[in-house]
C-alpha cells in the first residue's frame, strides 16, 4: 500500500525530512587541525639495514617508505639512496642540498614546475621515481630538490630570467595556442611560465619562453586551420578517427610531433565544421569503469527557504508547496539526488552529500561559499536559479570546483568551471539541422517560418540550400498556400517554425489534410507549448510522424527500472522530471568522479552516457565552460507516445 496517494503529500514528506536533516546538520559542529608541512632527507642504505630497519629507525610505517621510494618494492640495496620523513624538521638531498615539497595543483606540469624551481625535470623525477612510469597527478606532492643559492619557487614575473628560457613579444594574429605550439609546448606550460596570461593575448604583451622554438610561426590561417590540444591518452590512432588524418599527415603539419604525442600538445588541423562527428561518439557505461572509490563530497545547493518554510503545521507546508514551485521542483530533484547517492553507494563510492538551502538569494550563496571550505569538495550540484549558479561559479573558479549548473537552459556566462548540464535551444536545433541535414537526399524540403524564427530559418537554409521556403503573411495558413510546394514523387518533409498557436495548428490541420500520395512528415527545431494548444490534434501529429528535438525522454512505467521502484518504494508515488532530473544528474556526476582522478578527466567530448530519461556527453565550449551536446530526436508513434529516433 502507498504512503501517499498525491504528489503534494509526497513532496510534503520530503520536506518534512530535509527540514530535520537540516536542523541535524546545523547544531553538528565540525571540528579540524591543521598540521605543519612535512620535511624529508635523503637516506643512504648501509650494509645490514632492511625497509623495516629504516622505517622503524625514522619512525615510519613500511608503507610509507615504499609509498615515497617505489623502486624499493622490489628490494633495497646497499648505497641506494632512499626519501624519508626528516628527523630534524630539515630536508636534505643526497649531495646535502635542502629538499622542498610541492603540491601539485591542476594543470601544472612537469614542465612548468622544473622551470618555476630553477631546477631540471630529471632531477625531479630522481626524487619522484614513480614518475618515470607514470604521469603527473593533481593534488599529489613532489619532493623537490632545491638549486644552488635559491630560496624558494620563482614567480616569473618578479624573479629573475629561469634558465631556458627568453623574453619573447607577441605578435598581431598569435595567440596561446599558437605560441605555445611554436616553443612545442603545452598551453598549461606557457600558463606556468606567465601566471598573470589572460585570455586575450594583447600584442606587444610579454611572454616567458623557451628558449628554442620548434616551428617558425604562431599564427595560423584561421580560415583553413584550426589548434588542437592533444588530450591525455591520445596517440595518432585516435586522431585518425576523430580527423581522418594519417600520422604522416599530422607530422608533416607538425614537425615536432615527430617524436609522439603528448598530452597537451598543440596540433595545428585543417578546419572542418566541427571535431566531434556523429560516428565517433559512443556510449559508455561509467558503472563499469570504477576504479577510483575515495569518498564524493558533492555540495547540493538549493532553494529550500528554510527560513520561510520551518514550520510544523502540515497545513501551512501544503499550502507553501501548492504556492510555491520552485521550491517544490528543488525538493523533487533533491529527492532524485539522495537516491542518486544510495545507488552510487551500492556499486561502492562512498558519498557525502552536503546540502546547503540558496534561499533563492545571490548574497546567500556568497555567504555559503565565503564561510565554507569546499577545497575538499569534488563538485557542486546547483543552485538551481541561473544567476545563482553563475554566482557560485565565479567564486569558487579560482579553486577549480566544479559547479553543475541542473536546470538552466539559456545562455550562460560562463566561467572555466561550470558546466551547463541541460542542452540549450541552440545545442537542440543543431542536432535537428545535423539530423535533417544527413537524411535530406531524395527528399522534398519544405521550410515554413513566421518573422520570429527568422534567425531559424536563416539556419536552415544555410544547412540546406535547395530547400523551398515560405512565410504566412497572416498567422494563418491555407492548403493553397503549400500546395504547389509539394511534390508527389519524393517524400515530403516540412520543417515548422513558430510559436504561434494559431499558425501552427493551421499548418498541422493542413499538412495533414493533404492526399495521401504526398508522403508528409512534420519537423520542428523547438517543440514548444503551441504544440501543446488544444486545437492542435495529438492524432494529426501522428499521421504526421511529427519529430522533434528533446533534451528528455519519457521511461517506460512498465519497465522493472530499479530507480523508479526505489522511488516508489520510498516516496509511495512514481518519480516526475524533476526527481529524474536530480537522480539522473548526481549519479552521473558520481560516476565520472568514480571512473577518474576528478570530473574534467573524465570529460570526454566523444563519450556519452545516458539515464533514465537524460543523457550527456560535455563539449568545451569556445569561451569557458563545459557544455551537454547530448540530447534525443522523438517522433510521435501510434499509441501517443515517443519513439526515439536517435
Amino acid at each position: 500500500m502507498s504512503m501517499f496517494h498525491n504528489p503534494i503529500k509526497s513532496t510534503l514528506y520530503i520536506l518534512k525530512c530535509f527540514i530535520y536533516i537540516s536542523v541535524v546538520v546545523l547544531l553538528t559542529v565540525s571540528c579540524g587541525s591543521t598540521a605543519q608541512q612535512q620535511t624529508y632527507t635523503s637516506h643512504a642504505v648501509q650494509p645490514g639495514e632492511t625497509a623495516y630497519s629504516i622505517a622503524k629507525d625514522y619512525n615510519i610505517s613500511e608503507s610509507t617508505l615504499y609509498n615515497l621510494n617505489p623502486d624499493a618494492k622490489n628490494g633495497i640495496k646497499v648505497n641506494s639512496i632512499l626519501i624519508l620523513p626528516s628527523k630534524d624538521g630539515v630536508s636534505k638531498g643526497p649531495d646535502g642540498s635542502k629538499l622542498r615539497t610541492h603540491k601539485v595543483q591542476r594543470k601544472e606540469t612537469l614542465y612548468g614546475i622544473a622551470l618555476l624551481y630553477k631546477v631540471s625535470v630529471d632531477e625531479i623525477k630522481k626524487l619522484n621515481k614513480e614518475l618515470y612510469a607514470r604521469e603527473l597527478k593533481t593534488g599529489e606532492e613532489l619532493i623537490i630538490p632545491a638549486a644552488p643559492g635559491d630560496k624558494g619557487m620563482i614567480n616569473p614575473n618578479i624573479g629573475g630570467p629561469i634558465p631556458g628560457t627568453v623574453e619573447y613579444t607577441v605578435k598581431p594574429k598569435e595567440t596561446k595556442y599558437g605560441i605555445a605550439r611554436k616553443f612545442g609546448i603545452s598551453v598549461a606550460e606557457l600558463e606556468d611560465l606567465n601566471p598573470e596570461l589572460s585570455d586575450e593575448l594583447k600584442i606587444g604583451t610579454v611572454l616567458i619562453v623557451p628558449d628554442e622554438s620548434v616551428v617558425d610561426d604562431a599564427e595560423i590561417n584561421v580560415e583553413d586551420y584550426q589548434f588542437y590540444e592533444v588530450k591525455a591518452k591520445e596517440g595518432f590512432y585516435r586522431l585518425k578517427v576523430k580527423f581522418g588524418l594519417t600520422e604522416e599527415e599530422i607530422i608533416a603539419l607538425n614537425p615536432y610531433a615527430k617524436d609522439g604525442l603528448r598530452e597537451g600538445m598543440v596540433l595545428k588541423i585543417p578546419k572542418e565544421d566541427g571535431f566531434i562527428s556523429t560516428d565517433d561518439i559512443s556510449t559508455i557505461d561509467l558503472e563499469k569503469r570504477i576504479d577510483n572509490k575515495k569518498m564524493k563530497t558533492i555540495a547540493l545547493m538549493l532553494p529550500f527557504r528554510l527560513n520561510q518554510n520551518a514550520n510544523d503545521s502540515t497545513q501551512i507546508a501544503e499550502d507553501v508547496l501548492k504556492k510555491d514551485p520552485t521550491l517544490r521542483i528543488a525538493l523533487d530533484f533533491y529527492s532524485g539526488a539522495l537516491m542518486a547517492a544510495e545507488f552510487a553507494k551500492d556499486q561502492g563510492i562512498p558519498v557525502t552529500l552536503d546540502v546547503y538551502d540558496t534561499e533563492r538569494s545571490d548574497s546567500k550563496v556568497a555567504s555559503i561559499i565565503s564561510n565554507k571550505d569546499f577545497k575538499n569538495t569534488d563538485a557542486v550540484i546547483g543552485p538551481l536559479l541561473q544567476k545563482n549558479v553563475e554566482k557560485a561559479a565565479s567564486m569558487l573558479e579560482k579553486e577549480n570546483i566544479p559547479v553543475f549548473s541542473p536546470l538552466s537552459n539559456r545562455d550562460m556566462a560562463m566561467n572555466e568551471n561550470l558546466f551547463q548540464s541541460l542542452p540549450t535551444n541552440s545545442v537542440l536545433e543543431k542536432l535537428m539541422i545535423q539530423y535533417i541535414k544527413s537524411h535530406a537526399s531524395g527528399k522534398n524540403i519544405i521550410i515554413i517560418s513566421d518573422s520570429k524564427r527568422q534567425r531559424q530559418k536563416e539556419k536552415l537554409q544555410a544547412a540546406l540550400p535547395t530547400a523551398k521556403a515560405f512565410s504566412p503573411r497572416n498567422d494563418y495558413i491555407q492548403a493553397t498556400d503549400i500546395s504547389g510546394l509539394m511534390s508527389e514523387g519524393k517524400e515530403n518533409w516540412v520543417i515548422l517554425e513558430s510559436e504561434s498557436p494559431v499558425l501552427v495548428s493551421s499548418a498541422v490541420n493542413v499538412l495533414a489534410a493533404m492526399p495521401a500520395g504526398h508522403n508528409i512528415r512534420l519537423f520542428t527545431l523547438n517543440k514548444n507549448e503551441a504544440y501543446e494548444w488544444h486545437e492542435v490534434s495529438s492524432t494529426r501529429l501522428v499521421k504526421l510522424n511529427f519529430t522533434f528535438p528533446s533534451v528528455n525522454r519519457s521511461y517506460s512505467e512498465n519497465a522493472r527500472e530499479p530507480f523508479v521502484i526505489s522511488y516508489k518504494n520510498k516516496y509511495g508515488v512514481a518519480p516526475n522530471r524533476f526527481a529524474i532530473r536530480g537522480f539522473d544528474v548526481t549519479y552521473d556526476v558520481l560516476l565520472r568522479l568514480a571512473s577518474e582522478k576528478d570530473i574534467y578527466d573524465a570529460v570526454l567530448p566523444e563519450s556519452l552516457t545516458s539515464y533514465i530519461e537524460n543523457k550527456f556527453r560535455y563539449e568545451k565550449t569556445e569561451e569557458k565552460g563545459y557544455a551537454n551536446q547530448a540530447a534525443y530526436i522523438l517522433k510521435y508513434n501510434k499509441e501517443l507516445k515517443f519513439d526515439i529516433v536517435e
